[in-house]
């Protein structure tokens, strides 16, 4: 099937109203991180549908899809990235992935497809260098991706490289890092309490609050009035 094909499958879901909700919803005015972001009105449930019918584009039509200012194609590559990388294309999909990490740039395309492609091989290399690469650059989706990237590993047991990155962000100035953050820390505490309440222990006083606030929401009512307070008390010394 041509990309052609593609678009008007995709073009047939795209409803006027739903796009002006989801303008609004992903932050695309003047200053804000999806700033020019062009949607035509697709969920994620009909562009899954697009994605399985058209899994076996290319992949330079798939980099064709992320150079498109239509947020929904750009979602649409990242689904047939993990429909693809499903199948029997593995390493070629990963390698292909981490080229054009910086193309993933909304949290929705993240969070849909990191963790699913580049957490899965990296499983597998057993090189979470990559990860820790990606939690060093300039770039905002870059730094996103390094962290959720970490849920393959949290949904199997293993928390040590979430934990390090996680660390390693804690400084980050965006709110969508913030709530990255304490998005996988959440999920750490859900699976292992006391890995959770180890890294609160050490950092509770100086994360930013959203990423606390997301962190302890699965805790026990008193553990999670703690750790807000240690924050609370380090943020206002006077009124410890």
């Amino acid at each position: 099937m041509s990309l052609k094909e593609l678009r008007s499958d995709l073009g047939k879901f795209a409803d006027a109203e739903k796009a002006k909700t989801l303008q609004n919803f992903f932050k695309t005015g003047k200053g804000e991180y999806g700033e020019g972001d062009v949607f035509i009105g697709v969920t994620v449930p009909q562009a899954r549908a697009v994605a399985k019918k058209h899994s076996g584009i290319r992949l330079w039509e798939v980099e064709e899809l992320l150079k498109s200012p239509v947020h929904e194609e750009r979602l649409l590559a990242a689904l047939i990235l993990v429909e693809k990388f499903e199948g029997a294309e593995r390493e070629r999909v990963a390698d292909f992935y981490l080229r054009n990490a910086r193309r993933f740039n909304n949290w929705d395309l993240v969070d849909l497809s990191a963790y699913k492609i580049l957490g899965e091989w990296v499983m597998v290399s057993r090189d979470s260098s990559i990860l820790y690469r990606l939690a060093r650059s300039p770039d905002l989706w870059e730094r996103r991706i390094s962290i959720i990237s970490t849920f393959a590993f949290i949904r199997r047991g293993v928390y040590g490289d979430t934990l390090r990155i996680a660390e390693m962000l804690l400084g980050d100035g965006h709110d969508l890092m913030h709530k990255a953050v304490g998005w996988m820390l959440r999920e750490v505490g859900k699976r292992d309490e006391k890995a959770l309440e180890g890294f609160l222990d050490r950092h509770a006083a100086d994360m930013p609050r959203t990423a606390l606030r997301y962190a302890v929401e699965r805790l026990p009512g008193a553990k999670r009035k703690k750790y807000m307070g240690r924050r609370a008390r380090y943020n206002n010394p006077g009124k410890a």
